[in-house]
């Protein structure tokens, strides 16, 4: 069987384009994206018994201040960096024209990033969605994103997100 070079070089554009890709999709689950010995509940444990505190408590401050510090700078697991993966989350807005969104924040749970304080940063991922098509129904929708996941910070008002990924769908969770 003879394969003409017409052939062979659409088969080669679809692979480098992004038309055909050579890893295959890792559903990945949010505490997969959390290093095994990150323990943030270790500044938790020093302050003993925490339900006995009550919110205007100086201690309760200094904890949810600790608590803050130490989610901004969570660290993330390299190893994904590069991976394609296929996960689930929650959608807080970040740039949009009310019709079509181009970024957001994918969040483990509802609420996320309005609430104080927003996610550690290995909880939180900023989509950049190329086209703009993201296939959102509202404000905090639930979806899956596909894409390659890259181990890079990024920042915004809302919060730190620890990774990023440059979404190839974004499809509504059924």
């Amino acid at each position: 069987m003879k394969i003409s070079f017409a052939v062979v070089l659409l088969l080669t554009s679809l692979l480098f384009l992004g038309g055909v890709h050579a890893e295959p999709v890792k559903e990945l689950e949010w505490d997969a994206m959390v290093p095994e010995d990150y323990r943030p509940d270790k500044i938790l444990n020093q302050f003993g018994d925490i339900n006995a505190l009550d919110d205007n408590d100086p201690k309760a401050q200094i904890i949810l201040e600790q608590l803050e510090a130490a989610w901004r700078v969570a660290p993330v697991v390299e190893s994904l960096d590069g991976k394609r993966v296929k996960l689930p989350g929650f959608v807080v807005p970040i740039e949009g024209d009310g019709e079509k969104l181009s970024e957001f924040l994918l969040v483990p749970y509802y609420g996320a990033c309005i609430h104080v304080p927003p996610p550690p940063a290995n909880q939180t991922v900023y989509v950049k969605v190329p086209e703009a098509d993201a296939k959102i129904r509202e404000a905090f929708d639930t979806v899956w994103v596909t894409g390659t996941l890259s181990a890079k910070p990024f920042n915004s008002d809302l919060a730190n997100a620890g990774y990023q990924i440059e979404a190839e769908a974004v499809t509504p969770y059924e």
